[in-house]
C-alpha cells in the first residue's frame, strides 16, 4: 500500500466540498483535480459527478486556470511562451486553450521583459570572451522559453 493513500473514506457530499476549497484556495487544472480526487480513493462514476458538479458551479474553468498560469508564469517567473506552452501541455491543458491563455502576455511587455533579463544576465556573466558571454547569454534565455530567434536578435544587439 501507497504511504500517501488516505485510510479515510469520503461521502460525495464531504468529497465535493473538499475540493471546491482545493479549487477555491488558486485556479486548478482538471489534472490537479482528478489527481486529489484519486488520492482520496473516489470512485470513477463520483470522480465524474464531482468534476460536473465543480465546472457548473464555476470552481474548475481549465481556460480561467491557464489563462491565470501564463499571467503567473510571465509576469513572477519571467517565462517566455514556449516554456508556458510546455508547462501547460504537460498539465494536458487543450492547445486551443493554451492559445488563447497566450493571449493574456502583451507584446511589448514581453520584449521589454526578455530585455531586461538579457541586461540583468549579461551583466552577471564574468566571461571576458564576447563570443562565449553572447553563448551563455543565449543559452539562459532560451532556458527561460524564449523563442530562438528573438533570444538571437536581443543577444546580437549588446554584441554589436
Amino acid at each position: 500500500m501507497k504511504k500517501n493513500s488516505s485510510h479515510k473514506s469520503y461521502t460525495l457530499k464531504e468529497a465535493t466540498l473538499k475540493l471546491m476549497q482545493f479549487c477555491a484556495y488558486r485556479d486548478r487544472s482538471h489534472k490537479e483535480v482528478e489527481e486529489k480526487l484519486k488520492e482520496m480513493n473516489m470512485i470513477p462514476a463520483a470522480q465524474e459527478q464531482i468534476i460536473i458538479q465543480l465546472m457548473q458551479e464555476g470552481f474548475l474553468n481549465e481556460e480561467r486556470f491557464a489563462r491565470s498560469f501564463v499571467r503567473g508564469k510571465f509576469r513572477i517567473k519571467k517565462w517566455g511562451r514556449i516554456k508556458i506552452k510546455q508547462e501547460l501541455k504537460l498539465r494536458e491543458i487543450s492547445s486551443p486553450i493554451i492559445k488563447i491563455a497566450l493571449t493574456e502576455i502583451d507584446e511589448d511587455d514581453y520584449f521589454a521583459t526578455l530585455h531586461e533579463l538579457a541586461e540583468k544576465k549579461l551583466s552577471l556573466i564574468p566571461e571576458p570572451n564576447s563570443f562565449k558571454k553572447k553563448k551563455k547569454l543565449s543559452d539562459y534565455l532560451l532556458r527561460k522559453g524564449y523563442e530562438a530567434h528573438l533570444v538571437f536578435d536581443v543577444s546580437s544587439s549588446f554584441f554589436d
